[in-house]
């Protein structure tokens, strides 16, 4: 019987990046590789009501063991990984009954996880943590979460002693670029709630995130050969770059800002003489706060229109998704439930907000409640990424109090 170590090290073997350009869905056909592998293992441990769509997102049901009309709930993680780090030929390194010391990561052994940089690291010592060998993120996010429902769904169904209510399994794909649950129907989900499971650490339950949208700055300029350049030459890149230098650098920027503020952050730029462009994420948990920072940049590029009349700047503003704080009192048992769950299962509740987004960001702005709960991740997006067993086995535990909890209601 496959063990949540076992399913953990299945899925982050698999290359499941997303990728932001693509205009198609999912964004990555190597993202199906994983969805289907999801829906053959529901079928195998006995789930119901198994479907794949066409777009990879895979649901099932964990049939409810009480009797009487029990609302059902639902669990929510994504397949895909971040694009900002690679995911191909990911070699997981296990560290049994951790010694408490930095872990050199010898795929490349500049990179170190520090104690003295990983304050939860000093926590970890005996227990098993999982890294990288440093040439590749790990994947805990969100496949720690993965496996976690997995794990889970597993065990109620080794048990049907266990009373619970009908509990609906769903994974997403392209949430990392904020299009996960673009494909999701909510009418075929069928819950009153939901419960991503995509937090780091243990016990953290989120009720808020940012709100978020995307800026995308093109510069069109005006080529020619260097030779003759005087006069004629529009360069594209050095406009962009002026723009950009031009940003605030002591606040508004995720290496100067932490609690609630928020940010404008380029994290791509691309360019030639004739054309240049940048993405930048806008985030804040005001949303009118987002607003005036996309005026920002459109008063950082009106003199530069001016002073390059045969250049082209646009900005264009993409909606990304909204702080969950809003929608989640359309059905307050959803916190209520999980805060009562986590000290089931023995953990202290840390209510908390994340400095990013979930599927439940959306699922939330479209009127199902969903907030986030710890699956056991460390440092996202990085090639420094960890988790732990014991950490993902206690983001288990509360799914599974979680369960025996909605059971009791009617």
């Amino acid at each position: 019987m496959d063990t949540l170590l076992d399913r953990f090290l299945r899925y982050v073997r698999i290359d499941t990046q997303s990728d932001e350009t693509s205009p198609t869905f999912p964004s990555t056909k190597k993202q199906l590789v994983l969805s289907r592998m999801l829906f053959e293992e529901c079928e195998q441990i006995g789930l119901e009501d198994v479907t794949i769509n066409e777009y990879g997102i895979v649901m099932a049901t964990i049939p409810s063991t009480v009797d009487g009309d029990v609302p059902a709930i639902g669990w929510v993680a994504h397949v895909d990984t971040s694009p900002e780090f690679s995911g191909t030929n990911v070699k997981p390194i296990i560290h049994e009954n951790y010694d408490g010391t930095d872990l050199v990561l010898p795929g490349d052994p500049s990179r170190v996880l520090r104690v003295s940089e990983e304050a939860r690291l000093k926590q970890m010592v005996g227990k098993t943590v999982i890294t990288t060998d440093g040439t590749t993120l790990l994947g805990a996010d969100d496949k720690s979460g993965v496996a976690v429902m997995m794990s889970a769904a597993a065990y109620l169904m080794s048990d049907r002693k266990i009373p619970h209510g009908p509990i609906r399994l769903c994974f997403t794909c392209d949430e990392e670029i904020g299009r996960g649950i673009e494909k999701l129907d909510l009418n075929l989900f069928g819950v009153c709630c939901a419960y991503t499971l995509d937090s780091d650490g243990s016990g953290r339950i989120d009720s808020e995130t940012f709100s978020a949208d995307q800026a995308v700055i093109v510069v069109r300029g005006v080529n020619t050969h260097p030779s003759v350049g005087k006069g004629v030459m529009v360069n594209a890149n050095r406009i962009l770059c002026a723009l950009i230098s031009q940003l605030p650098t002591e606040t508004l920027s995720p290496e100067t800002t932490d609690g609630r503020e928020g940010f404008i952050h380029p994290y791509h730029i691309e360019g030639s003489v004739s054309e240049a462009s940048a993405r930048l994420i806008l985030r804040d948990f005001e949303t009118e706060k987002l607003a005036e920072y996309a005026q920002l940049l459109e008063s950082l590029a009106a003199p530069l229109r001016e002073k390059h009349p045969k250049a082209e700047i646009k900005i264009t503003i993409h909606k990304q998704y909204r702080n969950m704080r809003d929608g989640l009192p359309k059905e307050p048992r959803a916190l209520e439930k999980a805060i009562e769950a986590t000290r089931a299962a023995g953990l202290e509740p840390n209510l908390n907000v994340i400095r990013g987004g979930t599927d439940g960001s959306l699922l939330t702005e479209k009127g199902l409640p969903t907030p986030n709960l710890s699956s056991g991740q460390h440092n996202p997006h990085s090639p420094l990424e960890w988790t732990t067993v014991e950490e993902m086995q206690q983001a288990v535990d509360v799914l599974v109090k979680l369960a025996i909890l909605w059971g009791q209601e009617r």
